[in-house]
């Protein structure tokens, strides 16, 4: 066999056949659409409108800047933060994250756009996510999407799941009870409060001096 036989061969082997060069074309271009997507997202050029039939009420922007410097300062410059079902919170805090790292658990599948830092869940399903996640956030805060016995009750379970030590909770003040009983917090001075006016008092709840993060 000749060297340009062989050469031949050789190329032949190493190129790729339609259909796999067809599928890493279309990688590639997914992956080039969802990293734009994210830039985005973090540059506050996409907004997601509520989904009340998901019960979501976004935060006002005074609230989104308070919790937002609480989480900072609450954390060390390398900690985890766990933001369960209060996906307003995620531009925000990612934006000044500095090293830490920021993980949004939601059912709502529009935040995939959130990328890597994107968990899909399921209040109902409250441990169904990847288990290297167990007790690895310094900080977890939740906002549970009802007002229900049920799903504070699920949703305490993955917060005491997921956080190695700092609880915030957003929720109503109908559930204060349960709530220091479940997670064993107390009611902070702030209360949150949303864009579009809720019938419903809302407050916060922590396992630590949230309040002094804010001054």
């Amino acid at each position: 066999m000749s060297d340009s036989n062989l050469n031949e061969d050789v190329e032949e082997e190493l190129s790729l056949c339609p259909s796999t060069l067809a599928a890493l074309q279309e990688f590639y271009a997914e992956r080039e659409e969802r990293e734009k997507l994210e830039k985005s997202v973090l540059d506050n050029e996409i907004l997601f409108d509520e989904n009340w039939q998901l019960s979501q009420f976004w935060y006002d922007d005074e609230t989104i800047k308070k919790l937002t410097k609480g989480a900072i300062r609450s954390t060390e410059n390398n900690a985890r933060i766990a933001l369960v079902s209060c996906p307003t919170l995620y531009k925000s805090v990612k934006n000044v994250c500095g090293d830490r790292e920021v993980t949004l658990f939601e059912y709502d599948q529009r935040f995939r756009a959130f990328g890597s830092d994107y968990v899909p869940y399921d209040y109902n399903d409250p441990l169904n996510f990847p288990h290297k996640l167990i007790e690895s956030y310094d900080l977890v805060i939740a906002d549970p999407p009802f007002l229900s016995e049920e799903c504070l009750t699920k949703t305490a379970s993955t917060i005491k799941s997921l956080t190695k030590g700092k609880i915030l909770i957003c929720t109503g003040a109908v559930m204060k009870e349960l709530a220091e009983k479940l997670l064993n917090v107390t009611k902070c001075k702030f209360e949150p409060s949303h864009r579009n006016n809720l019938a419903n008092e809302f407050w916060c709840y922590s396992n630590f001096e949230f309040d002094k993060a804010l001054k």
